[in-house]
C-alpha cells in the first residue's frame, strides 16, 4: 500500500491564540519521526511549548524557519506516513485544540477534524464519518490519552532533558544546552542551571545576535573564534562585538531581544504581538477618562514597601467604592462588582508586556504582597507562568514611575473598568498653615472606562487611595 501524504496544519496552543512562532524545529525535511515525538518549539503570548507529531513517517515539507509566524489553523508540516510504525488509533484524543473552520485548506485538501493534534488535512481521501469529541482545551505538550491528563513534562532532545521554556531561556542567553550540568530529578536541565551557566560561561554558546541567515531564511551559527592565539590580521572597520556578560559575569543585554538598528520593518511575534492586538481592542472598546492627582507620603514613618502601600490602598479604594472594582459588557450592557480584588500587576520585560493577577489582595498583608509579587516576576521572567495566572483580574496596576513619568493615561483593558498608574516620586514644595514645607509625593492617574461608572465614583475612589496612602503606615 502507497504511503498517505498527511498535512498538520497549526492547532490552537491555548485560548484561542490567533498565532504562534517557530522557536526551533527537532527535526528537518527529510527526517522520520515518531507518533509524538516533539517536532517544533512554539512560542505564543502566553508560553514556550513543543508541538509533538500526530503520526509517524517522513518529515517531507515544514512551515518555516525559526522567527516565522504561523497562523492557527495554517500548514505547519507535512508528513508522508509510514503504516510500519506505530500511529494512533482513529478517535483517541490528544487533548489539542482543533482549528477546524477558522481558516480555509491549501490546495484544494480535504480537511479533516482530526483528534491527532490539530487538523489535518487528507489529500484525496473522504473524512471520516463520526460524532467529535468535545474539546478538552488543554495546551499542546498536554499528551491526553481519553480524558486523563498528564501535564508537559521535560523531553529529550538531542540527548538533553529540559522544559521548552528552559531551552527558550538558554537560547536567549547564548548558553549551548547541550553543555548545562543538570541539576533536576532524572538528569533535567533547570532554569537555573541555565542562568547559572550564564553567568559563570562555564556552557557558552552563540548568542542571539551572533547568528547569520542561510539559504531558506533558516538561521545558522556564526563561526566560533579559535580558541589559540590568532594570527596578525589587516585592521577591521567592523566595530567588535559586544559581550553578552558584564564584567561581574551576569548575563546582560544592550537591547531587547531581536532588535536591531536596520531601519526595516520588524514583525512582531509573541508577547509583543499579542499586546498589539490588546491594546487596538481596547482602544476600540472602552470610553477612557482619566484622573490625576498626589499622594502626599510627608507622614509615612521609615521605610515602607511602596508597592505594598499601593496594593493596600488599591484595595481600601475598592471597599469604598466597588464600582471601580468590576468587570463591564459592553455588549449587553452589563457590569459584575466583585466582593474580592484581584489585581493585575503590569510587568515590563524585554519580550513585552505581561500583566500577571496578584490574587486575593484584599487578603494579604504586605509581606503576602511582595512575596506575590516577586513569586509572579519570576514566572515571568522565566516564562512559566500559567495562562489562567495572566487573566481574571478585576483592576489594574502600572508602577511606571519607578522608570520615570509623573503622570499618564494608562489603557483600560475589558473587561476591567479601572487602571491606575503611580508616577515618579518627587519632592515638593507644599503650602501649609503658617508657611511652606517640602513634602515626598507620588503622582497617581486614574483611568476608568465611562460608560462604567460616574465621574463622581472615580474621584471618591481617587479620594480614597490618596487617603489610605497619606496614613503614617
Amino acid at each position: 500500500m502507497a504511503n498517505t501524504k498527511k498535512t498538520f496544519l497549526l492547532p490552537d496552543l491555548g485560548e484561542g491564540l490567533p498565532d504562534a512562532t517557530i522557536v526551533e524545529w527537532y527535526v528537518k525535511e527529510g527526517d522520520t519521526i515518531r507518533l509524538d515525538d516533539n517536532l517544533v518549539s512554539m512560542e505564543t503570548a502566553k508560553a514556550v511549548v513543543d508541538v509533538p507529531s500526530p503520526v509517524s513517517g517522513k518529515v517531507v515539507r515544514l512551515a518555516g524557519a525559526a522567527g516565522d509566524v504561523i497562523v492557527t489553523g495554517k500548514m505547519l508540516a507535512e508528513f508522508e506516513i509510514d503504516p510500519s510504525m506505530p500511529q494512533r488509533a482513529e478517535g483517541q484524543d490528544t487533548g489539542h485544540h482543533h482549528g477546524a473552520g477558522s481558516h480555509a485548506p491549501e490546495d484544494g485538501d480535504k480537511v479533516v477534524a482530526s483528534d491527532e493534534g490539530g487538523v489535518i488535512s487528507d489529500a484525496g481521501e473522504e473524512a471520516p464519518k463520526g460524532e467529535a469529541r468535545a474539546d478538552s482545551g488543554t495546551v499542546v505538550g498536554a499528551m491526553q490519552s481519553s480524558d486523563a491528563v498528564r501535564s508537559e513534562q521535560a523531553v529529550a532532545v538531542g540527548g538533553v532533558k529540559a522544559m521548552p521554556a528552559v531551552r527558550a531561556m538558554a537560547r536567549k542567553l547564548g548558553v549551548d544546552i547541550a553543555r548545562v550540568r543538570a541539576s533536576g530529578a532524572d538528569g533535567v536541565v533547570t532554569m537555573d542551571d541555565v542562568k547559572r551557566a550564564a553567568a559563570d560561561g562555564s556552557a557558552s554558546g552563540i548568542a542571539p545576535s551572533a547568528r547569520v541567515k542561510g539559504t531558506g531564511g533558516a538561521e545558522l551559527p556564526a563561526s566560533r573564534p579559535h580558541p589559540g592565539p590568532a594570527p596578525q590580521a589587516a585592521p577591521s572597520t567592523t566595530a567588535p562585538a559586544r559581550s553578552t556578560l558584564s564584567q561581574g559575569g551576569k548575563p546582560m543585554r544592550t537591547q531587547p531581544p531581536g532588535v536591531s538598528a536596520s531601519g526595516q520593518p520588524e514583525q512582531l511575534k509573541g508577547v509583543r504581538r499579542n499586546m498589539a492586538r490588546v491594546m487596538a481592542d481596547a482602544h476600540a472598546k472602552v470610553v477612557p477618562t482619566t484622573l490625576c492627582d498626589d499622594a502626599d507620603l510627608h507622614a509615612w514613618l521609615g521605610k515602607q514597601d511602596i508597592t505594598a502601600r499601593l496594593v493596600r490602598a488599591i484595595v481600601a479604594a475598592c471597599k469604598t467604592v466597588p464600582a471601580l472594582n468590576a468587570w463591564f459588557d459592553g455588549e449587553t450592557l452589563t457590569r459584575t462588582l466583585h466582593p474580592h480584588v484581584d489585581i493585575g500587576i503590569a510587568v515590563d520585560t524585554e519580550d513585552g508586556l505581561f500583566v500577571p493577577a496578584l490574587r486575593n489582595a484584599d487578603m494579604l498583608d504586605g509581606t503576602g504582597v511582595r512575596g506575590a509579587i516577586q513569586r509572579l516576576r519570576a514566572q515571568v521572567e522565566d516564562r512559566t507562568i500559567p495562562a489562567a495566572e495572566l487573566s481574571g483580574y478585576t483592576i489594574s496596576l502600572s508602577n511606571f514611575g519607578m522608570f520615570a513619568g509623573r503622570y499618564a493615561t494608562p489603557v483600560v483593558v475589558p473587561p476591567c473598568v479601572a487602571i491606575v498608574g503611580a508616577g515618579k516620586l518627587s519632592h515638593d514644595v507644599v503650602a501649609v498653615m503658617g508657611g511652606i514645607e517640602v513634602h515626598r509625593r507620588m503622582p497617581i492617574s486614574l483611568t476608568f472606562d465611562h460608560r462604567a461608572c460616574t465621574g463622581g465614583e472615580a474621584a471618591r475612589f481617587l479620594k480614597a487611595l490618596l487617603d489610605d496612602m497619606a496614613l503614617p503606615q
